[in-house]
């Protein structure tokens, strides 16, 4: 998916929904402070949002803009609407810290409110999937995600001491191995 993509599904999400902004949290979201990601990191097609005010409109979404629909064929990409309360795992504090994508060129007034990086990474260990852990390992590796503010995102998450154990062993595991890796040099975080 490329940041374009992301820009057309918050306009039509916001126009399905009848709302001028949808808040991005599936991990699509990193195009929100890293347009040009690695590539590892843009290949879902989804796009998950939950309108900011008129969360009663999540089916309208997966109606008109979803999986299989014509938007879909049409585009080569969907958007998946959904309450983002009931989606996803999300650290204490992540409303003050969404990154805003829009603009009267690009999304015609409409405004996605899209997870910051370590928000996104928590959430994504969170879930704990496969999936979810290699794409935490992208940003990891690629510098686009500090170790030491992921492990504060995720002492905040509404989870059980044990699993919020269980995560940061891992991110501590992942990020040191990463570190040892012969001949790999961390990159520098991608700007816009």
């Amino acid at each position: 998916m490329t940041r374009e993509q992301l820009e057309h599904a918050i306009r039509a999400a916001c126009d399905v929904a009848d709302d001028t902004e949808v808040y991005v949290f599936g991990s699509q979201a990193i195009l929100a402070e890293h347009p040009r990601a690695p590539a590892a990191l843009r290949k879902s097609i989804e796009v998950d949002v939950s309108p900011r005010h008129r969360v009663d409109r999540v089916d309208a979404i997966d109606g008109a803009i979803g999986e299989l629909s014509l938007f879909h064929q049409t585009h080569g990409f969907y958007v998946h609407g959904v309450p983002i309360e009931e989606a996803a795992k999300l650290p204490d504090g992540w409303r003050e810290r969404v990154v805003p994508v829009g603009g009267p060129e690009t999304t015609f007034g409409k405004l996605g409110w899209c997870l910051e990086g370590h928000d996104l990474a928590a959430s994504k260990l969170a879930a704990f999937r496969d999936k979810d852990r290699d794409f935490v390992r992208v940003l990891l590796r690629e510098g686009l995600t500090e170790a030491d503010v992921l492990l504060q995102r995720i002492a905040t998450l509404p989870l059980l001491a044990e699993d919020k154990a269980r995560l940061t062993d891992w991110v501590r595991l992942t990020a040191g191995a990463l570190k040892k890796r012969p001949g790999r040099a961390r990159k520098k975080p991608r700007t816009r």
